[in-house]
């Protein structure tokens, strides 16, 4: 077995354990009587699992019919996200002076542990951050002597309360690949093509970032962005005329993420924190982030300038 093959069963293995979550999450749901539409929502939870337990196995046409039956699903409004149990507040308080700063320590190996194993693992970036969240829920098993059981649980309270933005990243990825091949890099780069001067890194570089601000914020998310952006501006106009790229590309997703700070259309980001706090301004959070998103926009033209190049 090659490296490559290694990584890529790796790879396939991590999709089939989340395909078994979500299985999880379906059982829960289909048996929650408090639920008073667990069946679509049961339904809903057990399409997407079977989409990443057997996607690479899965004719097109199946795996396109079920796609099609999630967004059924919730065009009929038979979606509901599960009722659970609060959390005691002295207990949660009595557990926040126990383990202090302890808490962060899990979340934080998946940061550290994925890039260590994408800096020197050659292969291993594929799979860097599934390898760090087995890593790190081993760590906050020890630390908070956790269980496989209530790893499940939480696991489960976590997906339904994300409800159906759970699928939002996957759904504007391959959005953003509809759009590429469809040709809206080409017309992207035409019409950047009579602005930019040949040649030029400088306005490249800031043609690069700021289609990315843009049409993020037009999306909503930077996955759907890069690869539009990426084809139409990046390669022709940055990448082109000598930039790194690896570091472009880098720069260029995390200034998308600039615009996701500036949209009503990131709802998760923007307009739902407005609403569980019951904001008067509906655009209160986008209000707050537009300087800090500025300013990040400008280091993203410089970074880019002097490093990729």
């Amino acid at each position: 077995m090659t490296s490559a093959t290694f990584w890529d069963n790796l790879l396939e293995l991590f999709y089939v354990l989340i395909g078994l979550q979500l299985a999880y999450t379906s059982y829960k749901v289909f048996t929650d009587k408090q639920n008073s539409k667990r069946i679509g929502s049961g339904l809903f939870w057990l399409d997407l699992g079977l989409l990443f337990a057997l996607g690479k196995v899965l004719p097109t046409v199946i795996s396109g019919l079920l796609v099609v039956c999630l967004g059924i699903i919730t065009i009929f409004n038979q979606f509901e996200v599960g009722k659970f149990a609060s959390f005691s507040m002295d207990h949660l308080l009595a557990s926040a002076k126990r383990y202090r700063n302890w808490v962060f320590f899990p979340v934080l190996c998946l940061a550290v542990i994925s890039m260590l194993l994408a800096k020197f693992i050659p292969g291993s970036s594929k799979v860097a951050i599934g390898l760090a969240a087995v890593i790190g829920t081993g760590f906050a098993w020890v630390i908070f002597k956790g269980s496989a059981k209530a790893t499940m649980a939480e696991s489960d309270r976590m997906i339904q309360a994300m409800g159906t933005s759970g699928v939002l990243p996957q759904l504007l990825a391959a959005l953003g690949v509809i759009f590429s091949l469809s040709g809206v890099g080409t017309v992207i780069a035409n019409a950047i093509g009579g602005v930019v001067p040949e040649g030029s890194r400088f306005f490249g570089v800031v043609a690069y970032v700021l289609g990315m601000v843009i049409f993020t914020a037009i999306m909503g998310n930077a996955f759907a962005a890069f690869t539009v952006i990426t084809a139409g501006i990046g390669i022709p106009f940055v990448i082109a005329n000598g930039a790194n790229p690896a570091i472009a590309a880098a720069l260029a997703m995390t200034a998308g993420y600039c615009g996701t700070l500036l949209t009503p259309m990131a709802a998760n980001f923007n307009a739902l924190p407005a609403s569980l706090m019951e904001m008067k301004n509906p655009y209160g959070v986008i209000k707050e982030q537009a300087p800090m998103a500025t300013v990040m926009i400008l280091v993203h033209i410089a970074l880019m300038y002097f490093w990729a190049f």
